[in-house]
């Protein structure tokens, strides 16, 4: 080590040595904490122009009432609720004759098999595998805003807030209010009472979000009427859950800065919460007001969250269907709440109903992957698995579009509970018109010979979840074949840190080792990558379909990224990528190094010309995808093939995210992810030829 004369420290005496040392230290030290700060105050200044300062104002005003203790003060756990009076039904429970017809005697049967796992204490978070019910968090009870503050370390929060929504009461009262059975009931009211006792008002980490409060409040409420007629539904226990909804409602409008500031389903979701209590509770002292605010800011949130082609602003399949189910909830409210909404939010629910019937696949009822998906299916009022959207879908249809999206099926329960008035009360069809049509509005979907594909090109007006921008979803016969790789886990230790938000994951380009936008937190993006359509064009004879996007994520390196999809008639698909030089780079100049991406499922597979052709085994026959590159100055070419986290076979090492996609939160599974680097200088064109099976 030398000092900035050039002399070795070893020249000092030993008292010398550690002095210097240490002087040293402390300058690097000092150093590296005006870098980091001066890092922060960048990143600050730069989210207050991106991000706006009605947001950033509302959050600073949340985060100092945290910290003075006004909160604490608002919310304090020895406040009284007052006069709570008697539980009000608030929804129109469907026929039972005709619950059961939809179902049949395997959905009925489904079920109940599910409604008694529950009472036997297991429950399937997230659509995941049974674990046990655990509605005790950690002790000591302290107050919410002491657990916000020092939260506990290493606990991922979102399995104990999952747990404590109470999802799964709705299946505990579909499963009674179809068989009548007591034990349904009795599991329901031993369930809150355990979390009563554990989770005082205010208190612990389930009183941190407004929104899981909100939830829990709506859930209870739906038990409340559901249970009612019950042996077990004592006048004690159905005015203690007329208490805790009193309690519940209470805390959501101290925080509303919070929900305002973050203007997503936080928003949607308190506001719904609200508007439940005031419905559930005419009698509360705090009615009326619980009513206008909760009518106020969700009519708002719907106006300011949905853009115009429905598109809703948390770029997130599962977040989208999230929106939809708050509001079909809403407006099935008695007494009609519908009649609050403003037109301008009806036709916004409209546009979003059509935008999830145009990724919606026909087959199997699944969606893109697409955004943060944190597994939340907050009324799951149906028996078809997790990732069935046709439920949400065909409700959706009926409520906000006036008649069905889809022909009738199992998936017409949600309906039956939410869209009141929809369906036929004489008999058992639900409805009798017409299938709507749903290739509109989403302009970046093409359709093939039994395929579809989804192409990312989004113009952000709300901060984006992911880094995907151009990522191409393909679908074959049901089968999702180029998949988004979803988001696992947004709290835990790295590399599994939101790790999946990142564009390496992504079925599309990333350029010089790049995010597309930079990365400025765990759920922060600054930056923002935009993209759009540029074309559309047809074949006259109808032999193909072409659409070309690009992105200006890399315009900062003199990049632009286009690509170009084709779909044939004869059931081929072809992937374009030119990545064209800008600016201060130009073609010859400087060299790149570029990197396409294909997360595919893990099925077998055969590599032929390695490198260049790919097949993989599905259910349906052999798939290939033959890779080319086009470059005058190609500098280097390396592949690999990566399956959950492990190279299988060509150059480098793969990281430790490569190779998993995850359908659900807190689950991941093994991929194939065929990586192809390509160091050249620009243009660049790779070329992704699909072959699918006649």
């Amino acid at each position: 080590m030398y000092n900035k004369n050039g002399l070795s420290f070893a020249a000092f005496p030993p008292r010398c040595r550690r002095t210097a040392c240490a002087a040293w230290y402390n300058r690097a030290c000092l150093a590296s904490k005006t870098v980091t700060a001066l890092r922060r105050l960048s990143f600050a200044l730069k989210a207050l122009r991106q991000l706006g300062p009605r947001p950033l104002a509302l959050y600073a005003w949340y985060r100092i009432g945290l910290r003075s203790g006004w909160l604490r003060w608002q919310t304090n756990e020895r406040r009284t609720v007052g006069e709570t009076g008697v539980l009000s039904p608030v929804l129109l429970l469907p026929p039972r004759d005709e619950l059961a017809a939809v179902l049949g005697k395997d959905g009925v049967a489904h079920l109940m098999a599910e409604a008694d796992e529950i009472a036997a204490g297991q429950v399937r978070l997230f659509g995941g595998n049974p674990r046990p019910l655990d509605l005790a968090p950690p002790p000591p009870p302290r107050h919410w805003t002491a657990c916000e503050i020092r939260p506990a370390a290493d606990a991922d929060i979102k399995f104990i807030w999952e747990a404590a929504r109470f999802g799964w009461a709705f299946s505990l009262a579909r499963a009674y209010y179809l068989g009548q059975e007591e034990r349904y009931a009795a599991a329901f009211w031993q369930a809150a009472e355990t979390f009563w006792q554990n989770n005082p008002p205010n208190c612990g980490p389930n009183w941190v979000s407004a929104q899981e409060v909100a939830l829990r409040l709506m859930a209870f409420v739906f038990a409340g009427q559901v249970f009612a007629p019950a042996e077990c539904s004592t006048p004690a226990r159905l005015a203690r859950l007329a208490q805790s909804i009193a309690a519940h409602a209470a805390r959501i409008p101290s925080t509303l800065a919070y929900a305002r500031a973050q203007n997503n389903n936080h928003l949607l979701s308190e506001a719904a919460g609200l508007i439940t209590a005031a419905l559930a509770l005419p009698n509360h002292p705090a009615a009326c007001r619980w009513l206008a605010m909760g009518c106020q800011w969700f009519d708002w949130a719907l106006q300011h969250q949905i853009a115009a082609d429905g598109a809703y602003c948390q770029h997130s399949a599962n977040y989208h269907r999230l929106m939809l189910q708050l509001a079909l909830w809403v407006t099935a409210l008695q007494p009609p709440t519908a009649n609050r909404l403003q037109a301008a939010g009806k036709h916004r629910l409209a546009q979003a109903t059509r935008w999830l019937l145009a990724l919606l696949d026909p087959s199997s009822g699944h969606l893109p992957n697409l955004g943060p998906n944190d597994g939340a299916y907050i009324l799951p009022l149906t028996s078809l698995p997790h990732d069935d959207y046709r439920p949400v879908a065909q409700a959706a249809s009926l409520a906000f579009l006036g008649q069905a999206a889809l022909p009738g099926g199992k998936w017409d329960e949600m309906a039956l509970w939410l869209s009141p008035g929809t369906h036929k009360r004489s008999g058992v069809t639900l409805v009798e018109t017409t299938p709507i049509a749903s290739d509109q509005p989403a302009p970046t979907v093409l359709r093939g010979l039994n395929s579809w594909a989804y192409l990312r090109a989004a113009r952000f007006r709300a901060r984006p979840g992911h880094a995907d921008q151009l990522h191409l979803d393909l679908w074959w016969r049901g089968l999702n074949i180029a998949q988004d790789a979803g988001s696992y886990l947004y709290n835990a230790h790295p590399p599994w840190d939101n790790a999946l938000a990142r564009t390496a994951v992504h079925n599309t380009v990333m350029v010089d080792e790049q995010e597309q936008m930079t990365y400025a937190g765990r759920f922060l993006w600054l930056d923002w990558a935009q993209a759009e359509a540029i074309s559309r064009e047809k074949d006259a004879d109808g032999k193909w379909e072409r659409l070309a996007a690009q992105h200006d994520g890399y315009r900062r390196l003199g990049v632009v990224h286009r690509r170009v999809v084709t779909t044939f008639s004869d059931g081929r698909w072809l992937v374009e990528d030119q990545l064209i030089p800008v600016g201060a780079s130009h073609a010859g100049e400087v060299s790149h190094r570029c990197r396409l991406h294909w997360l595919l499922p893990d099925w077998p597979y055969e590599l032929q010309a390695p490198g260049d052709l790919l097949r993989l085994a599905s259910p349906w026959g052999w798939i290939s995808l033959h890779i080319g590159v086009r470059a005058e100055h190609l500098i280097e070419r390396r592949w690999r093939l990566a399956r959950a986290g492990e190279r299988l076979c060509g150059d480098g090492s793969a990281a430790p995210v490569e190779g998993w996609t995850s359908p659900t939160y807190g689950t991941k599974i093994p991929a194939l992810a065929w990586v192809v680097e390509v160091t050249a200088r620009l243009p660049v064109a790779l070329t992704s030829q699909w072959h699918f099976p006649s």
